[in-house]
């Protein structure tokens, strides 16, 4: 590739260069001119005193920084919460990249890295010798951060999928835990004989929306040459929205958007007494229905056919370090450091951050930091079962974020309108081919 972006900063990345390449690469194609063209990386003396700025959203995330800044003097990390509320972080740390005050790093989760490299926002690692650290991670959430020949965040962790019961509540309505699609409607038109909804589909929540689709099979990114091709609607996708569409059309789920005010209050009061989640989870029930104590348990996701055993992530993040990071190897230092050492893994998996991305640091049984919460179930097991069967052939593509945003439009206009969750499929999909033509990106719809 030969041509020069007009808006790629110093420091950064060509970003239709290396999205383009990326397609191409991921195709198998060769790759070239596609890294960091940017400013040498700016080097810190010795007995130079710096201090790195890091957004993240991440709970307790402060500790294991307070850890780093009492171990390493001279390189400080100052740590600004934002908030995750439908992408609002993200927002904020676009805007910071095009105003070109971005901090050093940012809390970045996998299916949004792309979106950053359309800006130019992000660092390209690998001159910075990222790669020596590749093997400390498991491989596939490595390659989540990886476009052509250049690396551009460091993982932290993953979000296997899994169904969180109140086992106290299906036991007294003599429920048992489902464990397909069909056992799960079957378990939800009992529930409401009892008055209660099993679940909430949430329309604007696209991220978990994608997970499901993911286990059903669905690959909404792939590539052909250089072109970006989008599946969002195909068949084991429009699977996941008829199934949920009548569960809705039956009054069989809520539609109230999951993790705000009125979802945990039905989360306590047993209205919803389920949660199709994410190992993450375990630390969001035990923080916001402290009174539900020993009553909750963890299962695996339920299937589309019995016995079987396919997956999914929702969520992940990584610790990215972004184009004008003042200085870029003391920040890919941390940012190794964080997700790496054992001291910060037990801070973080207190803090209740998901399931690591490192292979080594921690115990198993650090893993199940609210087994009481979990009436004394070994939860971790479930996820990490889960975590080993997640089809990894999945990939991401370029401006997710503005997909989950029109998907989170889209289901909220059929809720109000009775149009067909299919539809939404087919104006998304039309979307975001636009969206990435807009981008100057070859994009196609899948047939």
């Amino acid at each position: 590739m030969t041509y020069e972006s007009a808006d790629s900063p110093r420091g950064g990345v060509r970003r239709r260069a290396v999205l383009g390449g990326a397609a191409a690469a991921a195709a198998g194609l060769a790759l070239a001119g596609c890294g960091d063209d940017g400013d040498a990386p700016r080097e810190r003396r010795k007995g130079q005193k710096i201090t790195l700025t890091f957004w993240s959203w991440v709970p307790g995330i402060d500790r294991p920084v307070d850890l780093w800044n009492r171990t390493h003097p001279e390189v400080q990390v100052k740590v600004e919460k934002v908030s995750a509320v439908n992408g609002e972080q993200y927002a904020k740390m676009h805007a910071a990249v095009k105003a070109g005050n971005p901090p050093d790093l940012g809390q970045i989760e996998f299916p949004v890295i792309p979106g950053f490299l359309l800006d130019g926002g992000l660092r390209d690692l690998a001159p910075l010798g990222a790669a020596r650290h590749r093997d400390a991670f498991f491989a596939w959430q490595w390659r989540q951060s990886v476009f052509g020949s250049g690396i551009y965040a460091i993982p932290q962790a993953s979000g296997p999928m899994g169904l969180f019961v109140r086992q106290d509540l299906f036991d007294r309505w003599g429920i048992p835990v489902p464990r397909t699609w069909d056992a799960y409607e079957a378990a939800a038109e009992e529930v409401r004989r009892h008055g209660a909804w099993i679940e909430t589909f949430a329309p604007t929540n696209g991220n978990r929306f994608a997970g499901l689709a993911w286990q059903a099979g669905a690959k909404w990114y792939a590539t052909h040459g250089d072109t970006w091709v989008v599946h969002l609607d195909d068949a084991p996708t429009r699977r996941v929205a008829d199934y949920w569409e009548q569960l809705v059309r039956r009054k069989l789920v809520k539609t109230i958007p999951d993790r705000r005010d009125a979802w945990y209050k039905d989360i306590q009061t047993g209205a919803i007494p389920a949660w199709v989640g994410a190992s993450w989870g375990d630390a969001l029930l035990a923080g916001n229905a402290p009174g539900t104590k020993g009553k909750w348990r963890a299962a695996p996701l339920p299937q589309w056919q019995p016995g079987g055993r396919a997956y999914a992530n929702w969520g992940g993040s990584t610790t990215a370090v972004f184009a004008k990071a003042s200085y870029p190897k003391d920040a890919l230092d941390f940012a190794v450091w964080l997700n790496t050492d054992p001291g910060s893994i037990a801070l973080l998996l207190q803090g209740g951050y998901g399931f690591p991305s490192a292979k080594a640091g921690y115990a198993a049984t650090a893993l199940d930091a609210d087994k009481d919460f979990f009436g004394g179930q070994p939860y971790s097991r479930v996820f990490a079962d889960a975590g080993a069967h997640v089809d990894t052939s999945w990939q991401w593509g370029p401006g997710v974020d503005t997909l989950f945003q029109r998907l989170g439009d889209a289901f909220t206009d059929a809720l109000a309108d009775g149009s067909s969750f299919r539809s939404v499929l087919t104006k998304v999909q039309r979307q975001t081919v636009s969206d990435l033509r807009d981008k100057g990106l070859k994009a196609e719809s899948g047939r």
